[in-house]
């Protein structure tokens, strides 16, 4: 989650939103609590108590990242913890970014 959040400090803005979404039952709380403990400081609080996303959405483990497109498209997804902040991975988010259409 911190990598996540220096992501979205990073290349945040009108084209690209790292959205963060809880499905803990514990509700909003749970969340706040633990982005105070991590100094998570850039990300929205998202939360859905129902976890009817993770079935929707084929999520079988968590953390688990999807990458969209603007078109609302999944275009990429990763199973499992990441260095979300690395060169590399901003590279990545910063092309897919570009493909954007004015």
């Amino acid at each position: 989650m911190p990598t996540l959040d220096s992501l979205q400090a990073q290349l945040g803005g009108e084209h690209f939103e790292v959205v963060a979404l809880s499905v803990d039952h514990a509700g909003i709380s749970v969340v706040e609590k633990f982005y105070r403990k991590t100094g998570i400081q850039h990300l929205r609080q998202y939360i859905d108590p129902s976890t009817m996303a993770t079935s929707t959405l084929g999520i079988e483990g968590v953390p688990t990242t999807l990458l969209i497109d603007h078109n609302g498209r999944e275009i990429g997804r990763l199973v499992g913890a990441a260095e979300w902040d690395s060169p590399a991975m901003v590279d990545l988010m910063t092309r897919a970014i570009s493909e954007v259409p004015d």
